[in-house]
């Protein structure tokens, strides 16, 4: 059962962030305001815990977390936003978390967004960071992670790098990532309706102002319709009542067909990007992903205890196979 402060906190988001996405219209009225107040800084708790250093690609910052004294790995965190919106503490927080249970160096890149810049900007930046990390680290200890349109951007990333010919991550963690766009999947309408957060009317208005005119089919933009099988293994976290759940149940089944190993955790209750939110929902997604990310003999422990409270992959995949049933008409239209 979802705990009370979710409750709390979906409330709060239908009667205040839901209200950016109900139009193209209010999705430029909260971008206007948001620049007027963002901060991509880490918040100055962040400073007194960590050595956190900055330096600038492309003419925009990114935070390199040093990781713990013996530790080689890094994970390239890429934040959420709708790709219009700036990188927020909550964000930040959890990336901190991530610092302190791991052990591990976080790269952040503060990418360009829109509508000042668009999709070639954006991967311009981001696809600059990872090269510079493989000059410095193996690639089997570097993992993306990202959390709604930065989690698209770790696939989409991982793809571009393979189709350079670049060894790709050991490792993806997806917090509610939105993985198609194209609204093919007639189930993303119905899931509409419980979402507290997300809307499809401004979601396409983000999307039309970031994608610089690619079709939304194209994997670029969509990576469901790419090759999954270039992915390395992953976790992939969405709940019951975020609008991008349908599709991301999708992309967890063609790639586990391409091969892929995913573990899917798919929480009942739960809105886009709850992990960032402090309740017990997230906690118990954190969990999750130490226990991905480490796998060892004691966190295997852990995750055990955790799937006890968390429906996975196998339990809800069937809910939504009419859905899958039609990926091959999909995927004709991809090709077209």
């Amino acid at each position: 059962m979802p705990s009370l402060k979710s409750h709390v906190v979906s409330f709060v988001l239908r009667h205040s962030r839901k209200q950016a996405f109900s139009s193209p219209e209010n999705l430029q009225r909260w971008i206007v305001a948001a620049r007027k107040t963002e901060d991509h800084h880490p918040p100055a708790a962040l400073h007194q815990r960590f050595e956190i250093q900055t330096r600038s690609v492309g003419g925009f910052p990114v935070y390199e977390i040093a990781p713990r004294a013996g530790e080689h790995k890094r994970i390239l965190y890429l934040h959420g936003g709708a790709y219009v919106f700036e990188i927020t503490p909550y964000h930040w927080y959890l990336i901190a978390d991530m610092a302190d249970r791991l052990g591990y160096g976080i790269t952040v890149p503060i990418y360009p967004i829109a509508p000042e810049h668009d999709f070639h900007a954006m991967f311009g930046m981001v696809g600059a960071v990872y090269r510079q990390m493989l000059d410095e680290t193996e690639a089997e200890d570097i993992v993306f992670m990202g959390d709604s349109a930065g989690g698209n951007m770790a696939v989409v990333l991982t793809m571009m790098a393979a189709e350079e010919g670049l060894p790709v991550p050991s490792r993806h963690v997806l917090i509610s990532p939105g993985l198609d766009v194209s609204l093919a999947n007639p189930e993303v309408f119905e899931a509409e309706r419980k979402d507290p957060w997300l809307g499809i009317a401004g979601g396409r208005e983000a999307i039309r102002l970031y994608s610089a005119g690619m079709d939304p089919t194209d994997w670029r933009i969509s990576p469901v319709y790419g090759d999954l099988s270039v992915l390395p293994k992953t976790l992939l976290l969405t709940g019951s009542r975020d609008l991008l759940t349908p599709d991301n149940l999708i992309f967890a089944q063609k790639a586990s067909a391409a091969g892929v190993e995913v573990e899917l955790v798919y929480e009942e209750g739960m809105f886009h990007v709850w992990p960032l939110i402090d309740m017990p929902e997230a906690r118990r997604a954190r969990q999750h992903i130490v226990a991905f990310l480490t796998d060892d003999a004691s966190t295997r422990a852990e995750r055990e205890t955790a799937k006890s409270s968390t429906k996975t992959s196998s339990q809800h995949t069937n809910h939504f196979g009419q859905t899958i049933n039609r990926l091959g008409e999909r995927d004709e239209i991809a090709e077209r």
